[in-house]
């Protein structure tokens, strides 16, 4: 299951999507979530998921990593797909037994949660997967530069930001070797009661603690030895050039959106 997380990782490639702005896409990757979110009948979700699938097809990545994305959540989706299924009383009712009873409308919003919600991983996954966090973090910190008058830490918070999605697949990884090794050593980590494996936990969460601050410890090192001093006088490698596909994609997506918010109203 760990190994099936595919959250911050980057999958280098020459598609359209890898060689857009990293500034427009997440511009675009907030207006694609204001898309999904401002439409409540299902023919606003078929346009999202048009839009989806067509920007996955475009970006030359196999449908099955996008896929993985939503295993991992698939426990929470079932827990709030019945959560809307069986606390919903409102429209009639098709089935009951005692107490409990599933009703059309509780039947409709839990569908149209959990498509929701999927469609919401796959397209965010996108921002993740066609830009490296090198590149993210300059995206940021362009993004947010006007907050500098402020006095606000821009450069610092991209900093964070960057390193927290590049050391997800990390950590994942070292979850699932301090696992193996507890396994090997004999802890029934997958086996027994509730609080039995709860309580197992910790035999992963305290290793697994311990090695992220060592982790970081060893970064921070690194970059004071590299005479790291945040953004002052940092210069880049690459520069951050709009091009007029990324104008293009821009004016795709906010015409979905306006797609999406008239059949919200239509409908």
């Amino acid at each position: 299951m760990l190994r099936d997380i595919t959250i911050g990782q980057y999958f280098p490639g020459d598609s359209i999507i890898h060689r857009l702005d990293p500034r427009f896409k997440i511009v675009i990757t907030l207006i694609y979530i204001i898309m999904l979110f401002s439409g409540g009948n299902y023919a606003c979700l078929a346009v999202g998921a048009v839009y989806t699938f067509g920007a996955i097809f475009l970006s030359r990545i196999p449908l099955k990593m996008f896929l993985k994305s939503v295993k991992p959540l698939l426990p929470f989706l079932l827990i709030m797909a019945v959560i809307n299924l069986f606390f919903m009383s409102s429209g009639d009712i098709l089935w009951q037994w005692r107490f409990i009873k599933i009703t059309e409308a509780g039947l409709n919003a839990s569908v149209f949660m959990v498509i929701r919600i999927v469609l919401l991983i796959m397209g965010t996954s996108l921002l993740t997967y066609t830009t490296s966090p090198v590149t993210l973090t300059d995206a940021i910190e362009r993004l947010l530069s006007p907050l500098r008058k402020v006095k606000f830490p821009v450069h610092e918070l991209a900093m964070m930001m960057s390193i927290a999605l590049r050391f997800i697949p990390t950590l994942i990884e070292e979850t699932d070797k301090i696992m193996s090794a507890q396994k090997a050593r004999g802890a029934e980590i997958d086996t027994g009661s509730f609080t039995t494996r709860a309580k197992n936990l910790i035999s992963i969460l305290v290793p697994l603690f311990i090695s992220a601050f060592r982790r970081a410890d060893e970064l921070a090192t690194a970059m004071e030895c590299r005479c790291y001093h945040g953004g002052e006088g940092r210069t880049r490698l690459r520069q951050l050039k709009s091009a007029p596909r990324d104008y293009i994609a821009l004016a795709v997506t906010v015409l979905f959106l306006v797609g999406v918010i008239v059949l919200g109203r239509l409908l």
